[in-house]
């Protein structure tokens, strides 16, 4: 392998020459206490940044035991070193100088929840890999030697020295990271065991800072704290004894006036599928993993998808159980979404009336002395969601604030009382014995739908003269091949390297695909793939990336425009 020295003089002589020179760099160098691996040069300084490895052996990264005895607690530990690392950059982050991006080093900021990422891998052995991007230094296209000499001689290796080895850290803070971890795998364990959906522990800090900052709010803070009557207490490895709000299996609603914390706490149990960091206000929030948040979504597209269960009958006999549009409207998207989310194994739903369609989620006395029954196609949830319960085992946590329709059928009534949960099971029921209402007769029938068949060549990320062309723009904009897949309705993204591994997902989708194969059996090799190889499976091509949900992979093929379904 080629040395520091080799390096240095490379460099040496490439200095003032055209910039593509640079791309004599490429392959593996020996640093001393690391090994530098150069994957890709950027063809001009105001490219996309140069990609490069960092790579530390156990005996140097020196990580304690703690960080290595499992697949969580490496995801944990790496979790920590990133941050750690991004830390340093943000203080030294290499000298900016010279043409475009020159002598910058850039990785991944990570967010607030714990994700399996590429960007800094904790191997079984105890190795440690960073990636990073780098500006390779210029002055308008030529080379400028010296400067990248520092550059990946002196400054990447600093970054790494101060960020990656156990030395060079506080491995008690490294520790308490882990242990955090370890703490919400035991408390999301323990759900089933318990009857729950979801849990969130008293003294939980819920809000964030703003609608646009994921960070906690630290001022005027209201701290969560459970009603007696729905207090649980479960038991986590390092904490012990943990007492909070147990969410029970069934039905349940969550009222209250506007701004008293309905949708904040909402927002915490769809995220609660994730782990958070210490500190984050919402590490003891946890949630079943397979928990989807459904919302109605005008103009979206829909492939063949089984509706009846919720709208029949349309104007000019549409066929509903194999439904497509290119525009749905908000009760077929949402209906769409609902029946997608089971196809793809979730049984727990998380709806909020503010994004919800009104014609989907009720109709009232009024509406149908109004019109008509065999005037209208669309039959609520309201008369659908006992039966998604007792038929198919589908639990709902609703936040409801304009409509007691569904006070009949809750199993647990919460309201939200300047964000402190207060039990008003009992009383909702009094109120719907003391005013009833006209329900729907409606028979449960299981909403489950048959899975259906992608066809593989439908999954086309051809643009152009181009086989595959993927990219991404933000959160909610996945680009691929000759259409634009627009994913903000799926709120449980929350960070744009999961959109990235989504477009290779779909990718490794089609090459995968076998013969009879329907959309769960193939989302369940994938899964397989993932648990065997890691987030690595999806980082083939360059970029960052961060492990993803079927749900979300699944959702995002639903809305690729090209998708034909036999």
């Amino acid at each position: 392998m080629r040395t520091e020295s080799d390096l240095r003089r490379a460099l040496a002589r490439l200095d003032g020459r055209g910039y593509p020179g640079y791309k004599q760099l490429k392959g593996d160098w020996d640093l001393g206490d690391m090994v530098l691996r150069i994957d890709r040069v950027q063809g001009d300084p105001f490219a996309a940044p140069s990609r490069i490895r960092v790579e530390l052996s156990a005996d140097v990264a020196g990580l304690p035991a703690e960080a290595l005895d499992s697949v969580a607690s490496r995801v944990a530990a790496a979790d920590f070193l990133a941050r750690c690392l991004a830390h340093d950059l943000d203080q030294h982050g290499g000298r900016r100088t010279g043409s475009g991006k020159s002598g910058g080093i850039f990785i991944e900021r990570p967010v607030q929840e714990v994700l399996p990422r590429t960007t800094v891998l904790v191997h079984a052995d105890g190795r440690v890999e960073a990636r990073l991007q780098v500006g390779l230094p210029a002055a308008g296209r030529r080379i400028r030697g010296r400067a990248a000499a520092e550059l990946l001689c002196d400054d990447v290796p600093d970054a790494a020295d101060a960020s990656l080895r156990a030395q060079s850290i506080d491995v008690a803070t490294l520790v308490a990271h882990i242990h955090c971890v370890q703490d919400q795998h035991a408390l999301r364990r323990q759900l089933g065991d318990h009857g729950l959906v979801a849990f969130v522990a008293n003294g939980a800090r819920l809000p964030r800072a703003s609608g646009v900052d994921p960070r906690p709010l630290t001022a005027d803070v209201t701290t969560f704290q459970a009603p007696e009557s729905l207090a649980v207490t479960l038991q986590t490895p390092h904490s012990g004894d943990v007492v909070g709000l147990g969410i029970r299996e069934g039905i349940t609603v969550v009222a209250g006036g506007g701004y008293h914390g309905k949708s904040t706490l909402l927002r915490a149990l769809q995220t609660g599928v994730y782990d958070h960091i210490p500190g984050d206000g919402r590490e003891r929030v946890v949630t079943r993993a397979d928990a989807v948040k459904i919302r109605a979504e005008d103009g979206r597209r829909i492939a063949s998808v089984d509706i009846s269960p919720f709208i029949t009958n349309l104007p000019g006999g549409t066929d509903t159980a194999r439904f497509c549009t290119d525009t749905a409207s908000g009760s077929t998207s949402q209906a769409a979404a609902i029946v997608e989310a089971l196809e793809l194994g979730s049984r727990l739903l998380l709806l909020d009336e503010d994004t919800s369609a009104t014609n989907l989620m009720l109709r009232d006395a009024r509406m149908q002395a109004l019109v008509a029954a065999e005037n209208e196609p669309i039959t609520p949830l309201t008369a659908r969601i006992s039966g998604l319960f007792a038929t198919d085992g589908v639990s709902t946590i609703l936040v409801m604030g304009g409509s007691g329709d569904y006070l009949d059928v809750a199993g647990t009534v919460l309201m939200m009382d300047r964000y402190r949960p207060v039990d008003m099971t009992g009383r909702a029921a009094e109120i719907v014995a003391e005013i009833p209402r006209e329900a729907l007769d409606v028979q449960p029938l299981s909403v489950v739908p048959k899975p259906r068949h992608p066809r593989p060549k439908s999954i086309d990320p051809s643009r152009g003269k181009r086989d595959v062309k993927v990219s991404v723009r933000d959160l909610a904009q996945l680009g691929f091949g000759r259409f634009d897949v627009d994913l903000s309705a799926l709120e449980q993204l929350v960070e744009p390297a999961q959109v990235r591994a989504i477009g290779e997902a779909l990718l490794w989708l089609k090459r995968c695909f076998q013969d009879g194969d329907d959309l769960p059996t193939a989302l369940d090799r994938l899964d397989a793939a993932l648990s065997e190889e890691g987030i690595g499976l999806l980082a083939q091509r360059r970029g960052d990336f961060a492990m993803v949900r079927r749900f979300e992979i699944g959702a995002a093929l639903n809305r690729l425009r090209s998708l034909t379904v036999r």
